[in-house]
């Protein structure tokens, strides 16, 4: 079986609607993930825009620790009891929504669902998506991703 991560809010390839953008919304979408292999402990999410004008892309949103029996997060809803949501580029833990500069061009927003091979991984509330990110290339047993896109033509 294929690991495969969905929306109810949009399709891989889809524009981002507007309850997911910082200044319209700024609610966290469904995911519903499935197809996780033999030996999953946990999930972890994370939503990056490799599009940002900073040289190292923007963090919108990380969460580990989801429970393994855990399949889906509701839009705008709680992460699961034992998840932690890390440090976004915006300075503070939880999901920040889409605002790219005006006139910049469509930005790209890449979910990525993680199956992970252990209950936890060593990161906390004030932790960087790059820590998450170091914490899951070593305990990444598969991904699934799918990338909506954003434009602020302001």
């Amino acid at each position: 079986m294929t690991f495969t991560l969905t929306s109810n809010a949009f399709s891989d390839g889809d524009t981002l609607p507007d309850a997911h953008v910082q200044a319209l919304g700024n609610t966290s979408p469904h995911l519903a993930w499935s197809g996780a292999p033999e030996g999953t402990r946990s999930f972890a999410i994370t939503v990056f825009d490799p599009d940002a004008p900073t040289g190292s892309g923007f963090w919108h949103w990380t969460v580990a620790n989801i429970p393994a029996e855990v399949s889906e997060i509701l839009a705008g809803g709680p992460v699961p009891a034992g998840a932690v949501e890390g440090r976004t580029d915006y300075g503070e833990p939880g999901f920040g929504g889409a605002a790219p500069p005006p006139g910049h061009g469509p930005h790209r927003y890449v979910f990525t669902v993680f199956a992970v091979d252990t209950d936890r991984l060593e990161v906390t509330s004030e932790d960087s998506g790059a820590k998450y990110g170091f914490n899951l290339f070593f305990h990444t047993l598969a991904k699934a991703s799918i990338t909506a896109t954003y434009e602020n033509k302001g």
